[in-house]
C-alpha cells in the first residue's frame, strides 16, 4: 500500500484551493490541506509533518516567496511548487533563489499538477537521501572528534591518577624526590628533570635528584641559568617557561614553597629528544608539585624533628661517654665500622639509615645502668654482668617510645644475641637475630677489643682478628665476620690507630674482658 503524502495548498481563493483538493485527493495517495495565506499554512506546518507545498506568490500578509523562505528555515526538506498568472524570467530566478523546486502557471491543468507533484515527490526522496549522507558522514565526523575528545580527555585522566598513586604515602623523603622527577619524565615531553634545593644564603642550589631519559648521566649542567632562573622564581613565586632560539619551549622551572618561603624547584629541560615542552606539561609539572608540596612539608617537618630527638639521645651517649676516657667515641666508631660492612654486602639505603641511628645509640640504655657498675675499674662480677645485661632491653624500651625508630628498636634490642642462641635479652639463634643487629655485634667487639680499658691495653688488628675469627659461627655471623676481616686486610675500616674523632659514644667495661 502506497504511503498517503500530505499536500499543503495555499491559495487566497477559496474556488482554487477547493477544486485542488478535489482533484489530487480523487483517487490518489494523497491527503490534501488548505490555507488561505502564508501565515495559516506556517500553523499547519507547525503541527502537521507536510510533504509537499504547493503556494501561490500574490497574497496579502505573508506571500509566496516570503513563506518559502520560513518553510526552508523550519525543514529544508520540503519542497514548494509555486503557482503565478504572471510568469516572467524574473520571477522564476527570484522564485528557484528562494528555495522553490518547480512552479505552475494559472490557470493550472489538473494534469499539470500531478506530474509536478510526482516529480517533486522523487526529487525530495533524492534530496532527503542525500541531507542524510551529509548528516551521517558529520555525525561519524563529530564522533571521531568526540573519541579523540574523549581519549584525550581519559589520557589526562590516567596521568592524573599515575601522579596522585606515585606521590601516595612516600616511604622517604628521597624517595619522594627520586618520585617527582621519575614522573616529570614519565608525564611530560622532558629529556631531563632535576629537583634543586636552595640554599638559604645565596649559595648556588644542590641538585637532590636527577632523571634523564634513556641514559644515567653524571651531575646536570643547569648551572649557567640555575642562579637567575631561580631568582626569578624567588620574585615572581610561579612557574615559567624560557622558550630557545627557535621559539620552541626547551626548559621549564617551577618553584616550590614551604610556609611561603621557597625551598626548591623542579627543572625540566627539552634536547629535541620527545619534542619541545609545552603549556600542557607546565600545567603537569605545577600538579605533580601542588600534590607533592604536603609532603615534601611533612618530611622537612619530620626531618628536623628526627634530627633533634636524635641530638637529644645522642647527647645521652655523650655524656655517658664523657664519664669514662676509656670508651669515648665508642659508638661513633661501631657506627663506621658497621655501615661500611653494609657497604660491601651491598645493603639498600634504608639499613644504612637505620644503622646510623642504631649503631649510634646501641649503648643507650645503659643510662639505665648504675655507677658503680657500668663506671666499675675493673673487671665485672657474675651479679654486676647480670645487671649490665640489661641495657638492650632499656635502649630499645627507650627508642621504642618514637613510632618512627621501631625498626631501630628492635635492632638495638638485638644487639647481643649470637649466632649461636647463648646471647641476650632473648637468646635468638642464627638468622632469627636481626640482619642489622648481627652487623653491629661484629662492629662493637671489635671495637672493644682495639679499645684501651681500665684493665687491659688494646690489642692489634691482628689479634683482635683471630679472636673475632675463633668466634666465627658461634657468636657471630660467619658470612658477615667474613666480609668484614676482609675489610681489615684491605684497611679499609681500620679506625683502631689514631685518635677516635668521628662521633661519641662508648662501650661499658666487658664481662670476660674482650666479648662486648
Amino acid at each position: 500500500m502506497a504511503e498517503t503524502l500530505n499536500i499543503l495548498v495555499v491559495d487566497d481563493e477559496k474556488p482554487i484551493r477547493e477544486v485542488m483538493k478535489e482533484f489530487l485527493e480523487r483517487g490518489q495517495s494523497y491527503r490534501v490541506l488548505t490555507a488561505q495565506d502564508g501565515f495559516e499554512a506556517l500553523q499547519i506546518i507547525a503541527k502537521e509533518k507536510i510533504d509537499c507545498c504547493l503556494t501561490d506568490i500574490s497574497m496579502p500578509g505573508v506571500d509566496g516567496l516570503e513563506l518559502t523562505e520560513r518553510i526552508q528555515a523550519m525543514d529544508n526538506t520540503i519542497p514548494v511548487v509555486v503557482m503565478t498568472g504572471y510568469p516572467s524570467l524574473d520571477s522564476a530566478i527570484r522564485t528557484l533563489k528562494n528555495g522553490v523546486v518547480d512552479f505552475l502557471i494559472k490557470p493550472v491543468k489538473m494534469e499539470q499538477l500531478s506530474m509536478v507533484i510526482e516529480r517533486t515527490m522523487r526529487e525530495r526522496a533524492l534530496f532527503v537521501e542525500n541531507v542524510l549522507l551529509k548528516e551521517e558522514v558529520k555525525g561519524k565526523q563529530r564522533l571521531l572528534d568526540l573519541n579523540r575528545e574523549l581519549e584525550e580527555k581519559i589520557r589526562e585522566l590516567e596521568t592524573v591518577n599515575l601522579i596522585l598513586r606515585r606521590l601516595d604515602h612516600p616511604a622517604s623523603s628521597r624517595a619522594l624526590f627520586e618520585t617527582l622527577v621519575k614522573l616529570c619524565g614519565e608525564v611530560t615531553s622532558c629529556d631531563e628533570a632535576h629537583f634543586v634545593v636552595l640554599d638559604q644564603e645565596g649559595k648556588d642550589p644542590s641538585v637532590i635528584s636527577s632523571f634523564y631519559e634513556g641514559a644515567v648521566r653524571g651531575a646536570p649542567e643547569i648551572q649557567p641559568v640555575r642562579r637567575e632562573l631561580l631568582d626569578r622564581l624567588a620574585m615572581e613565586g610561579i612557574p615559567v617557561l624560557v622558550k630557545g632560539e627557535n621559539g620552541k619551549g626547551n626548559l621549564i622551572a617551577a618553584p616550590l614553597k614551604i610556609r611561603s618561603s621557597l625551598f626548591g624547584a623542579l627543572v625540566l629541560k627539552a634536547n629535541n629528544g620527545k619534542g619541545p615542552l609545552k603549556e600542557r606539561d607546565l600545567y603537569y609539572l605545577n600538579f605533580v608539585l601542588e600534590k607533592a608540596s604536603s609532603s615534601i612539608e611533612n618530611f622537612a617537618l619530620y626531618d628536623n624533628l628526627y634530627q633533634s630527638l636524635f641530638s637529644i639521645l645522642y647527647a645521652f651517649v655523650e655524656t655517658l661517654e664523657a664519664r669514662d676516657a676509656y670508651t669515648k667515641q665508642h659508638s661513633s666508631r661501631v657506627t663506621q665500622y658497621s655501615v661500611a660492612m653494609a657497604k660491601a654486602l651491598g645493603r639498600p639505603d634504608e639499613d644504612m639509615e637505620i644503622l646510623q641511628v642504631s649503631a649510634n645509640l646501641h649503648d643507650i640504655g645503659k643510662i639505665g645502668i648504675p655507677d658503680h657498675i657500668l663506671l666499675k675499674p675493673g673487671r665485672l662480677t657474675d651479679d654486676e654482668y647480670h645487671v649490665i645485661k640489661r641495657h638492650p632491653l632499656i635502649g630499645s624500651h627507650i627508642v621504642g617510645h618514637f613510632d618512627m625508630w621501631s625498626r631501630e628498636q628492635r635492632v638495638i634490642r638485638a644487639h647481643h644475641e649470637r649466632w649461636d642462641g647463648r646471647g641476650y635479652p632473648d637468646g635468638l639463634r642464627g638468622e632469627e637475630v636481626p640482619y642489622l643487629s648481627r652487623i653491629i655485634a661484629v662492629a662493637d667487639v671489635y671495637d672493644a677489643l682495639t679499645s684501651d680499658r681500665s684493665y687491659r691495653s688494646k690489642m692489634s688488628t691482628e689479634k683482635a682478628a683471630a679472636i673475632l675469627q675463633e668466634n666465627s659461627g658461634s657468636q657471630f655471623d660467619p658470612e658477615i665476620l667474613a666480609l668484614f676481616l676482609d675489610l681489615l686486610r684491605q684497611g679499609t675500616v681500620d679506625l683502631s690507630e689514631g685518635p677516635h674523632e668521628t662521633g661519641v659514644q662508648r662501650e661499658a667495661p666487658v664481662h670476660s674482658g674482650w666479648v662486648s
